[in-house]
């Protein structure tokens, strides 16, 4: 594969989870040939890189806050120094809050829209001032969620800030259309990643599980009709289908990927 003809993909979140999947799947995806990758955890980072190393696949990784305009300004040259273009995106780092609302505090409420919605918006506007710049058109992938259309206690600031997403997603798609360029979301409901961690249920519920793949069982049996919750490398061969070509005439849309719960 020539270097010049190599397409290459900005994943943040690539640390853990979600991300790092879709950093595996991307690397060893024909015609890919470079990844941009961000987290805020450096070390993490560091060995999801070391990991994914082969011959012909060139790497760069960025500790970064995702919410940090300074860092996104930061970032555009050194892609443009490195790589050149920038063909695909994915807009995948989050966080997780469980808070009822009358007892909400308001800096976890800022917290959670700063990384979660902040941080796709300038994750967007970045990816698409380097994909136009190409002038070769490309596709992203917002990574939002099922609790952006289905309301449940607790999840004001998560839900509100995945619902946001979605938006800027359609958005971003009729924007970036005349230039061929694809933005969709994908809406994933339980999905067994540590982001689970942060919630409180969820320790309560691994400590009388016995463990997290127990804990994972039970809110799967309670909340969706499959049964299971998705794993990271399925949502990440999802992710991969809404960049390629099988996709190319799929945009501004939102795919559902939650095993039958918002049903």
């Amino acid at each position: 594969m020539d270097i010049l003809d190599a397409k290459v993909a900005l994943i943040t979140g690539a640390g853990s989870g979600i991300g790092a999947a879709t950093a595996a799947r991307l690397a060893v995806t024909p015609g890919v040939g470079g990844l941009v990758l961000t987290d805020r955890d450096g070390a993490a980072l560091e060995d999801v890189a070391a990991r994914l190393d082969r011959p012909g696949l060139r790497l760069s990784t960025h500790t970064a806050d995702v919410a940090d305009e300074a860092a996104w300004l930061a970032l555009e040259p050194k892609v443009r120094e490195t790589f050149g273009r920038l063909d695909y995106a994915v807009a995948n780092a989050g966080i997780a809050h469980g808070e009822p609302l009358d007892t909400h505090s308001f800096e976890a409420w800022r917290r959670v829209l700063a990384v979660n919605l902040d941080g796709v918006f300038l994750t967007l506007r970045s990816s698409l001032r380097l994909i136009r710049e190409g002038a070769r058109g490309g596709a992203i992938v917002v990574v939002s969620s099922a609790s952006a259309v289905k309301a449940e206690p607790g999840i004001a600031a998560y839900g509100a800030s995945k619902a946001g997403v979605l938006q800027l997603a359609r958005v971003a798609a009729k924007e970036g259309a005349p230039e061929r360029i694809r933005v969709n979301a994908i809406l994933p409901a339980g999905v067994q990643t540590p982001i689970w961690r942060a919630v409180p249920f969820f320790q309560q519920l691994v400590q009388e599980s016995g463990g997290e793949q127990e804990a994972f069982d039970r809110m799967a049996a309670m909340t969706t009709p499959l049964g299971r919750y998705a794993t990271s490398d399925e949502v990440a061969s999802q992710i991969a289908f809404l960049l390629s070509d099988a996709a190319a005439t799929i945009t501004g849309a939102a795919l559902v990927a939650d095993g039958g719960y918002t049903l």
